[in-house]
């Protein structure tokens, strides 16, 4: 079942000698929703590769607040903990379970190996820096010239893209925490877009309309 959903989610971008060594010497861990895989200070011995469920990337202040960077979905990877691992320094984020998530673990050495033996492998890596800068750009824009309302939404959109789900099961602090603000700020925007006809807000539930 766990080689069958490797090749299920990675066929397209890796070819079966490397699909065959991941199944071999890959270590496939299972993780519940909010539960932390990789956090900030930790010896990266793995990089994680995402075979279901969904994985938020988030950056850390000194005062122990995060900012969400982006979230990861089936069938990729999480290229700053790729980047951590090719210059073999401890991770600088935190990566936590959006939901129920497998993966499997790659040992960082061969990564490092199939990157200078392996052209799929090398091309997968590139092509995920490349989708994952573009994400941090998208962030650092979002915080320089949106508004928090607008900030807001779009975290909403995604998050209904990410669930494929219109109703999303969250609460107000959550939100706050991975937006870098109060809960009492979430909460108020939050009732001004329902206002606004944008969302509709029940118990720890939140439709979004638009």
């Amino acid at each position: 079942m766990e080689t069958e959903l490797v090749h299920q989610k990675f066929h397209h971008v890796l070819d079966d000698g490397i699909l065959k060594e991941i199944s071999e010497i890959g270590l496939f861990k299972h993780f519940e929703k909010d539960d932390i895989i990789i956090d900030v200070g930790q010896p990266l011995k793995y990089i994680p590769l995402l075979l279901s469920g969904s994985i938020k990337i988030l950056r850390g202040d000194d005062e122990g607040d995060d900012l969400l960077i982006y979230f990861l979905e089936a069938g990729e990877t999480c290229t700053m903990t790729l980047a951590c691992c090719m210059g073999t320094t401890k991770s600088k984020i935190r990566a936590v379970a959006e939901k129920n998530s497998d993966l499997v673990m790659i040992p960082v050495e061969y990564m490092q190996k199939w990157f200078h033996t392996n052209e799929s492998w090398r091309n997968f890596i590139l092509e995920s820096y490349q989708t994952r800068f573009t994400e941090m750009l998208e962030t650092i824009d979002t915080l320089a010239f949106m508004k928090m309302d607008e900030r807001l939404l779009k975290y909403l959109k995604n998050k209904v893209i990410l669930h494929d789900n219109h109703t999303l099961d969250t609460k107000h602090q959550d939100i706050a925490e991975d937006l870098h603000t109060s809960r009492v700020v979430v909460s108020r925007l939050l009732k001004q877009l329902e206002n606004e006809n944008k969302i509709k807000i029940s118990r720890n539930k939140i439709e979004v309309l638009v």
